[in-house]
C-alpha cells in the first residue's frame, strides 16, 4: 500500500503508541480522584499539556484539551460568540475554511449572529487589508485559518492577527493541518486561540487541543465536572492526551528533518505529474503552500474515478477534504477560489507523510498518466471538449 493521504489522518507513531499502552491498561486512574492510582494520571496529564505549551510558546494554563480538532474549532467560535455577545454579535471568517468552522459560524447565524464570509483569490488566499475593511464596530470575532487542508495555501495569520490586535478583536486559527508543518509560537502569530489535532502528527484520534490566550473569556460548550479549569467537563481521555504530548514532542525532534523530506517527495509529485499529464491544474498558492499537500484538478473527469482507480492499484488518496471525499457536491474550497463545478469535480488531494519514499511518488506518477486516459476516454466531458475544440 501507499499512503498518500497523511492530511485525512496519520498512523500512530509506534512510540506514542508506547507512551499510551499504561494509561490504558494499569495506570487507569480517573485524573480528578485524590488517591495514588490518579495523581500518576494526573501527573501524566499536566506534563502533556506542558509538551503542547512548551511547543507552540504558550503557557500551560493556556491549553485545554478537547476531543478532536473540530470541538476546539466550536468551543473557540460558540464559546466566544456566546462569552461576548454584548459587546457585539458579528463574527468574520473566510469561504475556505474547515466545515467545523463554517458549521458553527452557521449555527450562530441561526442564533441571531452574522456572518462575514470573506472571499478567497485563486490560490486560496484571503487579504487582509479586505479582511481590516469587513471589520466593524460590532465585531468580536475573526476566524481564520492557517493552512487550507484540501489545497494547502497557507495564509497570512501573523499580518491578520496583528491588525485584529490593533482594532481589539479577538482572533482564532484552526492550526491542525500545520502543527508540525510549519513554526507555531502564539506569540508570533498574534493569535487568541488555536486548534490542533493529534491525529494528524501520528498521535491518536479522539483527542485535540485549543490554545486560548489568558484572558479571553469563552462559554464552555460541555457543561458538568469542572475539568480543564472548569472550562470543558468529563473525564480527561488520559491516554489520548498522553499520547498528543509525546506526539508533540517528537515533533520538536523529527519536524525539521520530516518536513524538508516531504516537501522534496510533493515538489517531484507536483513537476511530474504537470508535465506528464495534459489538463491538469495545481491548486493552492504555488509557492506559500503546506510543505506535504499536492492538490490538483484533473479536468474532464470526476476525482471519484481517479481514487477508485488508484486504490485498485495500492494507493490511498483523496478528492478534495476526506471530510466530504463522501459527497458528490463539489469542493466549497474550489468553488470559492473561482473554480467551475465541472473543473472542480476532478479535484485529487496526494498528502505526504515522513515514511513515503521517492520510490513510492515514482510509482504514482507511472500508473497515473494511464488511469486519466482511460477514464478521459470514457468520460462524456471529454467527449464534449473534443467535439467544440477545447482539446
Amino acid at each position: 500500500m501507499i499512503y498518500l493521504d497523511h492530511a485525512a489522518t496519520t498512523k500512530v507513531d509506534p512510540q506514542v503508541f508506547a507512551a499510551m499502552r499504561p494509561f490504558l491498561q494499569d495506570q487507569y486512574g480517573n485524573p480528578s480522584s485524590f488517591y495514588r492510582l490518579a495523581a500518576q494520571a494526573r501527573r501524566a496529564l499536566e506534563e502533556a499539556r506542558g509538551q503542547v505549551a512548551q511547543y507552540i510558546n504558550a503557557k500551560p494554563g493556556e491549553i485545554i484539551f478537547t476531543g478532536c480538532g473540530s470541538e476546539a474549532d466550536n468551543f473557540a467560535i460558540k464559546g466566544t460568540a456566546w462569552a461576548y455577545r454584548d459587546q457585539g454579535r458579528h463574527i468574520i471568517t473566510s469561504a475556505i475554511e474547515h466545515h467545523a468552522v463554517l458549521d458553527s459560524c452557521k449555527s450562530l447565524e441561526a442564533d441571531g449572529f452574522e456572518v462575514t464570509y470573506l472571499p478567497v483569490d485563486n490560490t486560496g488566499l484571503v487579504d487582509p487589508h479586505q479582511l481590516g475593511a469587513a471589520i466593524r464596530d460590532d465585531t468580536i470575532l475573526v476566524t481564520i485559518m492557517h493552512g487550507n487542508n484540501e489545497v494547502g495555501t497557507i495564509e497570512p495569520i501573523s499580518e491578520i492577527g496583528s491588525l485584529c490586535r490593533e482594532r481589539g478583536v479577538l482572533f482564532h486559527s484552526d492550526a491542525v493541518q500545520t502543527l508540525g508543518k510549519l513554526p507555531i509560537d502564539v506569540e508570533k502569530l498574534n493569535v487568541d486561540m488555536l486548534a490542533f489535532s493529534a491525529h494528524k502528527i501520528y498521535g491518536p484520534k479522539g483527542v485535540g487541543a485549543l490554545y486560548v490566550r489568558r484572558g479571553v473569556k469563552l462559554r464552555r460548550l460541555i457543561d458538568g465536572g469542572s475539568q480543564e479549569f472548569g472550562k470543558r467537563a468529563g473525564t480527561e481521555n488520559v491516554a489520548g492526551i498522553v499520547g498528543l504530548g509525546k506526539a508533540v514532542e517528537l515533533l520538536a525532534e523529527r519536524a525539521d528533518e520530516d518536513n524538508q523530506h516531504i516537501t522534496t517527495l510533493r515538489d517531484q509529485l507536483i513537476s511530474n505529474i504537470q508535465q506528464r499529464i495534459e489538463h491538469v491544474i495545481l491548486t493552492g498558492h504555488p509557492t506559500q503552500r503546506l510543505p506535504h499537500i499536492a492538490s490538483f484538478c484533473v479536468r474532464y473527469i470526476e476525482g471519484e474515478g481517479i481514487l477508485l482507480s488508484l486504490d485498485a492499484e495500492g494507493i490511498c488518496a483523496s478528492s478534495g477534504s476526506a471530510c466530504t471525499s463522501g459527497s458528490l457536491e463539489a469542493s466549497h474550497v474550489l468553488l470559492a477560489m473561482g473554480y467551475s463545478h465541472d473543473v472542480a469535480h476532478g479535484s485529487l488531494r496526494l498528502s505526504l507523510g515522513r515514511e513515503n519514499t521517492e520510490q513510492q511518488v515514482a510509482r504514482v506518477v507511472e500508473v497515473l498518466p494511464d488511469m486519466v486516459k482511460r477514464l478521459r476516454d470514457i468520460s462524456p466531458l471529454w467527449a464534449d471538449a473534443h467535439r467544440s475544440g477545447q482539446v
